[in-house]
């Protein structure tokens, strides 16, 4: 019988049934009757703990209703065999060609050369960036080719008319439409343990004649495996990189031995801000390029970059130019090798880049076609360039698992036999009961859960609040977040959310900012202008002034740039204020930063505490308010301290 409900509720489940019973239980002032009494007979010794099971049974349905409903919800649940989702894509005998290679080494390009020779075709990248590269080399090749993103639809033909040729972000790919041809850019990304499930759907559903695969060689298996299982045969094409690579045998150790064409890769905003000030104090103008930063104003800091009549010769950048970004980079530098990072449960964690990051930051150097025909690599730290250098001779790490996530309609049939339950407690009970075979693995469904838990007490049907919860944004921008829960709010009263509104909220117009703390603010106003965007192409009618938005949207990346291109200034400023609250916080560690490597050089390289400074774990103040206590501790006679493992 244990056996039984155990596998009824999977282990975990049935260990929280099981807490719940007990408390239920133990803290009750008063059990039914006859419960009452099978406790009282098992105390006794005349009766067995079998006999509670019928309750503990009672109580588990009543915590886990779909217990009621087990085997319909396993059905629905059952994601064993992803290719049946796809029955237009099953329908046709696609032809899979796989372009394996490193970075710079023309894979896409022969792809894309397939693409704009076909009557029909959809390219599919993991960037913006990407998607509007192809989109204008397609337009200039005399192949119209329409725009399509979360945010945004472009046509080629004048009357709005759909093009043959589709670029796009590759969430947005359709899986009904035919095409002749479909490339799927970056396809190792099949992995990531947040977006992996948009490769999988488009590798599995596309309804392409040919499929042109591109991406690193560690995918091949995978891919190959993925195929066998819909009847489709991979053809592998294999290609060399076209420049020279050299890893140096020298580590830059300082900012002074800087040369034009480094690009100085860091892994934190707050490295950014201090690399970018130390690089300017020694009379270098410098570009600078991360992650948050819009599609223009980091198309306009590569153009400065890239423009050989431009003082600008150094670039200070995250590992955002790994891919989507064409760049004259002549030297990368890492300014560290330890990257943030969030595991498998969710979890923030520090490591060592993988080989896989490194060779992507590290291709960036030497490009074909650039005024540098062969790149170079190194560290900023002689620490750091030995461990770098084993990193790069690693083989990468196979491709093990292809992502799935799941869809609004299988959400929508549990919900149908789970009426009371949340997304929230649907979207756990769904992962907790979801069955995949040794090629799948379900995506990190963290960030939606967070915005179903955020606009849970709103008013909305199932479907729009799906939508609402998938919708992009980094949950750890506190306006962004704001912003979207007002637009729920709004949305549920069935009040459209007008471009006054819009105005009003975000305070526009807004002027250039003063300090770091405004620019930061100003990103996460472009954020909200994004997110109105996308959510205006799932409800027209109740985000109807796109347009509108999007105009102000480009004035706002022009307020960036300026921002950006004086960014010197405004560290200064934030440092020199005496502002409270996230600006005096920012300065300060841009600060601390500043000053790491100087104070490295009289700490000595090889100890612990050099470490957790060089990886940010530990500031010099903090060094020194641990030597004071130690030393107190010592006179007092106390020699123990208290030591701790604590996840980040």
């Amino acid at each position: 019988t244990v056996k039984f409900y155990l596998a009824l509720l999977g282990s975990r489940l049935f260990h929280q049934a099981f807490i719940s019973f007990r408390k239920y239980i133990m803290e009750s002032s008063s059990v039914s009757a006859d419960l009452h009494i099978i406790l009282n007979d098992i105390c006794c010794g005349a009766g067995h703990v079998d006999d509670l099971f019928p309750f503990f049974l009672r109580h588990a349905k009543q915590i886990f209703p779909m217990l009621d409903c087990m085997d319909d919800l396993r059905k629905i649940s059952d994601l064993r065999l992803p290719p049946n989702w796809y029955p237009e894509a099953r329908a046709i005998q696609r032809k899979i060609i796989f372009h394996a290679g490193p970075t710079n080494s023309g894979k896409t390009y022969h792809a894309i050369q397939r693409f704009l020779s076909a009557k029909s075709g959809i390219y599919c990248g993991p960037l913006k960036l990407l998607a509007h590269e192809i989109f204008q080399k397609s337009n200039a090749a005399n192949v119209p080719c329409d725009l399509v993103t979360g945010e945004e639809r472009v046509y080629a033909n004048e009357d709005a008319r759909q093009a043959s040729h589709i670029a796009c972000t590759i969430e947005m790919c359709s899986t009904n439409t035919p095409y002749e041809v479909a490339v799927i850019d970056e396809i190792q990304m099949i992995r990531d343990p947040a977006r992996g499930w948009a490769w999988t759907r488009a590798l599995l559903g596309l309804s392409a004649e040919e499929i042109h695969v591109c991406g690193e060689a560690a995918a091949i298996d995978l891919v190959t495996e993925l195929m066998y299982t819909t009847g489709e045969e991979v053809e592998v094409r294999n290609y060399k990189r076209l420049t020279p690579l050299t890893v140096l045998d020298y580590a830059l150790e300082s900012l002074d031995n800087l040369r034009p064409g480094d690009c100085i890769v860091c892994f934190s905003k707050n490295d950014i801000y201090s690399v970018s000030r130390q690089v300017e104090a020694r009379g270098l103008e410098c570009a600078v390029i991360y992650g948050s930063l819009p599609p223009g104003t980091k198309l306009e800091q590569a153009k400065k970059f890239n423009d050989p009549d431009d003082p600008c010769k150094i670039l200070v950048a995250t590992d955002a130019i790994g891919m989507g970004l064409n760049l004259c980079i002549k030297r990368i530098i890492f300014n560290s090798i330890v990257k943030p990072t969030i595991n498998e449960k969710g979890e923030k964690e520090i490591d060592l880049i993988t080989t896989s990051q490194a060779l992507q930051i590290a291709g960036r150097a030497g490009r074909y076609g650039s005024s540098f025909k062969q790149g170079e690599v190194t560290t900023m730290h002689r620490d750091d360039l030995v461990q770098l250098k084993e990193i790069l001779s690693e083989p990468v790490r196979p491709v093990k698992a292809a992502g799935l996530h799941p869809t609004a309609e299988q959400i929508e049939m549990f919900a149908y036999h789970l009426p009371d339950a949340t997304l929230s407690n649907l979207i756990d009970i769904f992962v907790s009961l979801s069955q995949v075979d040794g090629l799948y693995f379900v995506c990190n469904i963290d960030d939606f859960k967070f915005l179903a838990d955020m606009i849970q007490h709103i008013p909305l049907n199932l479907r729009s609040r799906y939508v609402f919860c998938t919708a992009p944004l980094n949950r750890k921008e506190p306006f962004v977040c704001t912003t979207l829960l007002k637009f729920a709010r709004q949305f549920s009263r069935n009040e459209p959310l007008t471009f006054d509104w819009l105005c009003r909220h975000t305070k526009w117009p807004l002027a250039p900012p003063k300090n770091i703390k405004e620019l930061v603010h100003l990103e996460a106003v472009h954020d909200v202008f994004d997110l109105y965007l996308w959510l205006s192409y799932r409800f027209m009618d109740m985000f109807p002034d796109a347009a509108l938005v999007r105009n102000i949207q480009k004035k706002l990346d022009d307020i960036i740039q300026i921002g950006v291109c004086n960014i010197t200034k405004l560290i200064r400023a934030s440092q020199s204020s005496a502002a409270s609250g996230a600006a005096e916080v920012v300065s300060l560690k841009a600060y601390r930063s500043s000053t790491r490597q100087e104070d490295l050089k009289s700490h000595g390289r090889g100890s612990l505490a050099n470490r957790l400074l060089r990886e940010g774990l530990l500031t010099q103040e903090m060094l020194r308010q641990l030597e004071s206590e130690w030393q107190d501790q010592h006179r007092n006679g106390r020699y123990g301290l208290e030591t701790g493992k604590k996840k980040k």
